[in-house]
């Protein structure tokens, strides 16, 4: 194997990485420290959690398209990022950010449900991209700004979602620097079809409450395929649960029923009650028959119906009411 030799020279003094290190903290640090930044940050916490954006200015202006304030957060600080980690090779940006097929994503800030990131996507990639054959629609917010590049993309509306289907409907548009483009990304979706060249986004993006749901339909006739937990907790939640009951843990039976009890998601609860009925029938069975008879509880009928399946199924059931 090959050790370049600054990387082989790092086993005995490590003291070059730390300064490399602590270049590239500088720079985040003063993009940080600076007022416009700060501003940002203090209304991206009150948009996370739960403030309406047009009541936060700083916020706003970022995809105001007669305003340079986007364009200008973005340039503060890549330029003396990108000039710290050229002089240091060694260090590593100190902010989160991830790569992909097609992109590249630097988080700026995150708070609450809300983040706010700058993403560049290859063209080349893009291109190579199979056809979509799938859409998603994922409750929440989504604000882009084009800072560079150009292309054409296609937003699909889902006018109207029903049990099994969705009416999709699609609309080509235009990508074009200085653009600012503001989606329910729960209703729209967007596909890029292609790129005149790199494409960057400045984006600020919101998760839907808790307890919402992120659909996923075949494009060609908007047949409904699955569907998840909007938000990161629950979706994690879910897995556990379903893990649980792949495990076969009898013993986590009374913790799936709380689950299915408490002030959650649908499909969480769901889920939740499906593993415990399948872990230990008489605990489900019994946090099934309380969900029914709760009048107030969305899953109340659902629940119900579930009860007089299984009664009619096992009668023998029909004595844990």
């Amino acid at each position: 194997m090959s050790i370049h030799p600054d990387l082989l020279a790092l086993r005995s003094n490590d003291a070059p990485q730390r300064l490399a290190q602590k270049a590239l903290n500088a720079a985040a640090g003063a993009w940080r420290a600076c007022g416009r930044m700060q501003r940002v940050a203090a209304e991206l916490n009150q948009f996370g959690h739960g403030a309406r954006l047009e009541n936060l200015p700083a916020l706003t202006q970022l995809f105001d398209p007669a305003s340079t304030a986007g364009p200008a957060l973005v340039r503060a600080l890549i330029d003396p990022l990108v000039a710290a980690q050229h002089a240091n090779p060694l260090g590593e940006v100190p902010l989160r950010h991830a790569l992909d097929d097609c992109a590249a994503t630097l988080v700026l800030a995150q708070a609450g449900t809300a983040a706010l990131l700058v993403q560049a996507l290859d063209p080349a990639a893009i291109a190579r991209q199979r056809k979509a054959e799938r859409v998603i629609f994922a409750a929440g917010q989504m604000h882009e700004r084009v800072i560079a590049g150009s292309g054409e993309a296609t937003l699909i509306h889902c006018d109207a979602a029903l049990p099994d289907r969705a009416q999709l409907r699609r609309e080509t548009c235009r990508i074009a620097p200085g653009d600012c483009y503001h989606r329910d990304t729960g209703r729209v979706t967007r596909l890029i079809e292609r790129l005149d060249g790199p494409l960057v986004l400045l984006r600020l993006q919101k998760q839907g409450e808790a307890g919402s749901l992120t659909r996923e339909y075949d494009l060609s006739d908007g047949r409904f395929v699955a569907q998840a937990s909007a938000t990161a907790r629950e979706s994690r939640l879910e897995l556990v649960a379903a893990l649980l009951g792949r495990m076969g843990r009898r013993d986590a039976a009374p913790l799936l029923a709380a689950m299915a009890e408490e002030e959650a998601g649908h499909s969480l609860r769901w889920q939740a009650l499906k593993e415990c009925l399948a872990l230990d029938t008489a605990k489900g069975f019994a946090a099934l028959c309380r969900i029914a008879e709760h009048g107030g509880d969305p899953l109340a009928a659902p629940a119900g119906a579930l009860r007089a399946q299984l009664i009619e199924q096992h009668p023998q059931l029909g004595a844990l009411c």
